[in-house]
């Protein structure tokens, strides 16, 4: 049988981060994944890396700290994958948040980003409005414009996974995950390839299946208790068409919530809502009112779309973010990477719920750190803030 430091469920990019972090620390790893790299809510994001500046209202100001500091390591080591881009704030009359308040809080955004690439910010000329694809200029008062990344989320996954297999990762896929016993030195687990059983031992094993982590729990022996979580939809679109200056950041006329409408392989993505899921996250799908919800906004923004009906939408995706459940809506709960172990001393499983696409390299090396105490001494083989990412 087998034997592994870490075994990773799900690689999504933070099964990917986790098992790369591993691999770099020189300890040896294996991957099972059901599909493919990113087949989950890792493709289905708004991808975007970027600090997080509304999280600045809910006071997140490590998470927006810690974010923008990812983000410069990405831009340094994945150019190919990772790209900042002109983030455009129509301010209007009846905008909630006023040209002054945004200002403070792009201010305070730089100073978290220690000034460094993409803190800068301004307002754009009353003269260019019209350059600006089209925007409604009807009663607005101001324009601010910033700079945030972008990337493709499964593209990038799918580079972590190649960087975690350089270093000596293993992975399965398709690999379905059929149970783990939880023993005093480790975790013997079942698994399948292409319908054909195996068995190996790992030190730890780490449920990285984001939003079937409580599925993953419910085959581990002894039974493990969930964490306090609940399942947020979110939905895009993707109309025909795009804009060219940049990504529009905008308040949705409806409830206040930030909405991103956004350049996208030749098309406008516009997302993403928050919708409370329950159920098999196998079954998540786009929702006719949050459609119409996404449709609203583009039209109250942008005229061109108003005469039509309906929209040329050419694509519209849903995938689930894991948050810790409270009471009300989702805007203010913590983005934060909860970590989730069966004993807080040298522990045996490891559970990752929530967490943002940029922070995946940090919620890693917070992951090994967890689970330092569980595994044996071993060379290091890289420093993941040095790696470098490229493209397919």
């Amino acid at each position: 049988m087998n034997r592994y430091d870490v075994v990773v469920v799900g690689a999504g990019i933070h099964g990917a981060g986790v098992a790369q972090a591993a691999a770099a620390a020189g300890h040896s790893v294996l991957i099972l994944e059901q599909q493919a790299p990113a087949h989950g809510t890792s493709s289905r994001s708004s991808k975007l890396i970027h600090g997080g500046l509304r999280y600045l209202e809910s006071g997140q100001f490590h998470l927006v700290r810690e974010s923008l500091l990812e983000r410069t390591l990405m831009l340094r080591n994945a150019p190919d994958l990772v790209h900042l881009v002109p983030f455009y704030i129509p301010v209007y009359r009846t905008t909630r948040r006023r040209p002054w308040a945004l200002r403070i809080g792009l201010s305070l955004y730089a100073v978290l980003g220690g000034f460094g690439p993409g803190t800068s910010f301004g307002s754009v000329p009353r003269r260019q409005w019209d350059q600006l694809d089209g925007l409604d200029t009807k009663d607005l008062d101001a324009v601010l414009v910033y700079h945030d990344g972008q990337t493709d989320d499964a593209a990038l996954t799918r580079a972590v996974v190649r960087s975690a297999v350089q270093l000596g990762a293993e992975v399965a896929i398709p690999a379905s995950f059929i149970a783990a016993e939880l023993e005093p030195d480790g975790v013997h687990v079942a698994y399948a390839v292409d319908g054909e059983s195996r068995h190996c031992h790992a030190r730890v094993l780490v449920n990285a299946a984001g939003p079937w982590a409580t599925q993953v729990l419910e085959r581990v022996t002894p039974r493990q208790q969930p964490a306090a979580v609940e399942l947020v939809q979110g939905t895009h679109i993707a109309l025909a068409g795009s804009t060219h200056r940049g990504i529009y950041y905008v308040e949705a006329p409806q409830d206040g919530r930030a909405v991103f409408v956004m350049p996208w392989h030749g098309h406008t993505l516009v997302g993403t809502t928050e919708t409370a899921f329950r159920g098999n996250p196998d079954d998540v799908r786009p929702l006719p009112e949050e459609v119409a919800y996404l449709t609203a906004i583009v039209r109250h923004y942008f005229p061109r779309y108003r005469s039509r009906e309906p929209l040329d939408i050419v694509e519209s995706f849903a995938g689930l973010r894991v948050l810790p459940a409270a009471k009300g809506g989702a805007f203010g709960r913590s983005r934060e990477t909860l970590l989730d172990g069966d004993r807080h001393d040298k522990p045996r499983l490891l559970t990752i719920y929530g967490g943002k696409l940029t922070g995946w390299r940090a919620a890693a090396e917070h992951a090994l750190q967890r689970l330092g105490p569980s595994l044996p001494a071993a060379r290091r083989r890289a420093d993941t803030r040095r790696l470098k990412l490229k493209a397919d």
